[in-house]
């Protein structure tokens, strides 16, 4: 057995005391094997995965147990000598790649660090055994990929560079931790089964923790669902999808999907926000060519397309963080400057945005009443009492108790709440229009119907509209009242939901639902079989 976790517990430091996190938790992964971790938030999951490489997050301590990896109890070493195996013997490949590399550095030094700390492999081997395996990830000029800084790429190009960074030593396990929840549905199936090959192939075990129920099908050998820092059971994958031996278990299982019906949106003479022929690009790069789309006034419109379709450069020119070399965007019928340092504190105001990541989007230093304030005096210049007011409301407003979180830390919040939390700093500023930029896609199942229903509620409540970018279908489906499909930059399909969807009439958003993992473990293998997918090797 290559890794052998028994009886292990942590707890997290709280103003009361230490508090169990895991509860005797056991672990086995042999040679080669894939074991999936499947739990909503806050069951253990990546605490459990990082124990792998003899790691405790801050604020956490091991109380107990033993992490035997190829013989060597983990807890057993000193510091050092833990540092020296990770990387080298086990690697981890985390949730959030923005937050993961150095913004100074090119990914391709990135990449060659590790084998050079661990003398493992020299610069020239590393760099070749680099773009071969940017090339198996399908990412684009895999000869010079490594030369661009991770700005220069999209989060689901970063997603998939930092995967491959983790095989840069040709490790023995690899913990992935929601790897591919930044990736579109096209590129996730692909860099799903560069990774299973990269396995096979290496004969690399893994430990794979996600909420996405039909990926783990297409991963892993085993399943062990979690829950509360407990084991709730553990059973070969195709057994666990097809007989769940757990009430909990099959209620994870059980289609939870929230879907808002059609709605009669309120007539205007005006959209909220109109685009006309935008064209937009970096440097000589044009990435939006001649995009025209309308959000109507109430409106929920959901953006879709694979990663680099031009989404989030369409929401960057609309914020004006990016003027177009072409074209025209209206709020209201009325023109907005290109740049966001030409337009008045009101059209700042009524644009606002509410991030992927919330945590790298909030100030991890500030309190959640620091947060919130900022906008409210900002835009609306309230101070004192009418300020403290409106903060109540706030947080009333996303099903936060005031008294509980606004004096706490980013830190001290989970997942979702988190995500609430951008949430208000949008509404703070009372706005006509927000930019939702796939808020949901790092959350749970349950977590992220809370989030879906809280906006859905939030917008009924003020009229808001949202442009909703998203890679998930089953997002679009939920919230959706139109859709515009992006390929390459332009729009290649748009109207209402049931138009665009039931049945797709577009060729390319057909491949884009036919690219939604399917619980069935033989689905990847199929798509690869019949040549649906470019398999590649690493």
């Amino acid at each position: 057995m290559l890794l052998n976790i028994e009886k292990l517990k942590v707890e997290a430091r709280g103003e009361e005391g230490w508090t169990p996190i895991l509860h005797g938790a056991d672990l086995q992964v042999a040679k080669g094997e894939v074991v999936g971790l499947i739990g909503e938030s806050g069951a253990g999951k990546s605490t459990l995965g990082l124990a792998a490489l003899g790691f405790a997050q801050g604020g956490l301590r091991f109380a107990g147990g033993r992490v035997i990896f190829d013989g060597t109890d983990l807890l057993q070493l000193p510091e050092r000598q833990r540092r020296a195996f990770r990387g080298r013997r086990v690697a981890y490949v985390a949730q959030s790649a923005a937050a993961s590399f150095n913004p100074a550095w090119r990914l391709l030094d990135q990449f060659c660090e590790g084998p050079a700390i661990h003398h493992t492999a020299g610069r020239a081997e590393s760099e070749d055994f680099a773009r071969r395996l940017y090339a198996a990830m399908h990412l684009p000029d895999p000869q010079n990929f490594g030369l661009r800084f991770p700005h220069q790429v999209s989060g689901g190009q970063l997603q998939r560079a930092m995967v491959a960074m983790a095989m840069a030593c040709k490790p023995d396990l690899i913990v992935f931790d929601e790897p591919t929840t930044a990736l579109d549905v096209t590129t996730q199936i692909g860099v799903l089964a560069a990774i299973r090959q990269a396995v096979e192939t290496t004969g690399t075990a893994a430990i794979y923790i996600t909420h996405d129920l039909a990926v783990v099908a297409q991963m892993a050998d085993r399943i062990k669902v979690m829950r509360h820092g407990r084991e709730v059971e553990d059973a070969p994958t195709r057994r666990m999808i097809e007989a769940p031996a757990q009430d909990y278990t099959r209620s994870l299982w059980a289609v939870r999907e929230f879907r808002r019906p059609p709605r009669t949106l309120p007539q205007a003479s005006a959209p909220t926000i109109g685009i006309r022929e935008v064209t937009a690009g970096y440097s000589s790069l044009d990435v939006l060519s001649e995009v025209s789309f309308d959000i109507p006034r109430g409106a929920t419109v959901a953006v879709v397309g694979e990663s680099g379709s031009g989404k989030s450069t369409a929401a960057r020119a609309i914020t004006g963080l990016l003027p177009p070399r072409a074209g025209s965007i209206a709020l209201n019928g009325t023109p907005l400057p290109p740049r966001l340092a030409q337009r008045t504190l009101e059209q700042k105001r009524a644009v606002q945005m509410i991030y992927q990541m919330a945590d790298t989007a909030l100030n991890p230093r500030q309190t959640i009443r620091q947060i919130l304030s900022r906008p409210l005096q900002f835009y609306l210049g309230l101070t004192g009492r009418a300020r403290e007011t409106r903060l109540h409301e706030l947080m009333e407003q996303i099903e936060l108790e005031p008294a509980r979180f606004l004096d706490r830390l980013p830190a001290e919040l989970s997942g979702g709440q988190k995500q609430r939390i951008g949430i208000a700093r949008a509404l703070a500023a009372d706005p006509e229009f927000i930019i939702c930029d796939e808020v949901t896609s790092a959350l749970d199942q349950l977590v992220a119907e809370g989030i879906l229903r809280l906006l859905s509620k939030v917008q009924d409540e003020t009229g808001v509209s949202y442009m909703f970018i998203t890679h998930d279908i089953a997002t679009v489906r939920a919230i959706a009242d139109e859709v515009v499909v992006m390929k390459g930059g332009r729009v290649m399909d748009k109207g209402l939901r049931s138009e665009v969807l039931d049945p797709p009439r577009h060729a390319y958003t057909r491949e884009l639902l036919a690219s939604v993992p399917q619980m069935d473990p033989d689905w990847l293998t199929r798509r690869i079989a019949e040549g649906r997918i470019a398999e590649g090797a690493a």
